[in-house]
């Protein structure tokens, strides 16, 4: 937790993950694109980070396969953290009266080294976990969802909707890459530029919709300032194109959803909201 809200890790020491990663955006961030070293500006909306301990792969294109990889890519991003290697990372922390006794508690060593500042950092990202929304509560019996909840539920979990295929209840996320119909070409190949597979292009992971109202601009690149934008996007079908996701079958049709329904479909993804997430004290800047 230290490691992730202290600029000591980047070149300047002006940037953290946390810069990006907000707890009160649900560990993203509320700008389409967020700031690194020196004012530099990212080409993708800033993921979220909740219930990773239980996802396979990490970053919109699936370039990362653990946590403590992905963890490591923004040291040494020139648009981000902007290290130039490890040294000067771990002398810098060496220096820092704090780590020293707090590396001999966590791994009873006081020798600082990258293995450990990234499993430290990969371990508190892990413990991010968010499990007490309104819809937890219903599912657990405890509460009643309103009819409009209960419809929007109902819209999302039924071909009315069809969200479910790559949000399915429980992490509503499928770790899985689509292309979920944003555009007819391409201005990021997304998944395409890890595997180079042609059927890749334009495919992106679906990100949890846990806490989506604290984690607007949404998709890959934050094209979408509300969760409005996003059901018209899927109520109007999407755009065709040669790898368009299969799972996208109303793609030149629509959903055809009312204004109620739509409305109905919100008041259920607001029920994702877990506030005791983002105000959660032990996620919070230790400093």
């Amino acid at each position: 937790r230290h490691l992730f809200y202290d600029p000591i890790l980047s070149n300047d020491n002006t940037i953290s993950c946390a810069s990006c990663h907000k707890q009160e955006y649900a560990f993203g961030d509320n700008t389409q694109f967020s700031f690194g070293v020196n004012q530099s500006i990212g080409e993708r909306n800033v993921p979220t980070i909740i219930n990773a301990a239980f996802q396979s792969n990490f970053d919109w294109d699936g370039k990362s396969n653990s946590i403590e990889d992905q963890a490591a890519r923004p040291i040494f991003n020139e648009i981000e953290l902007h290290n130039a290697n490890w040294s000067e990372v771990i002398n810098r922390i060496e220096m820092s009266d704090q780590y020293v006794d707090l590396f001999c508690a966590a791994f009873g060593t006081a020798n600082i080294d990258s293995l450990h500042i990234l499993m430290a950092i990969a371990q508190f990202e892990r413990t991010l976990i968010s499990y007490n929304s309104k819809f937890d509560q219903w599912l657990n019996g405890q509460i009643m969802f309103t009819s409009e909840e209960l419809d929007g539920f109902n819209i999302y979990n039924t071909e009315r909707g069809d969200c479910f295929h790559c949000h399915p209840i429980g992490l509503f996320t499928d770790n899985i890459f689509h292309n979920n119909g944003l555009d007819s070409e391409f201005q990021d190949l997304g998944r395409y530029n890890i595997t180079n597979n042609m059927l890749d292009q334009g495919s992106f992971k679906s990100p949890s919709l846990r806490n989506i109202e604290f984690s607007a601009p949404y998709m890959h690149d934050g094209r979408f300032t509300n969760l409005e934008e996003v059901i018209d996007h899927y109520n109007f079908g999407g755009y065709d194109s040669p790898t368009v996701d299969p799972l996208m079958k109303y793609v030149g049709v629509g959903l055809l959803l009312t204004d109620q329904e739509k409305s109905n479909l919100k008041a259920f993804l607001l029920t994702l909201s877990d506030p005791s997430f983002i105000d959660n004290p032990d996620f919070s800047n230790p400093f």
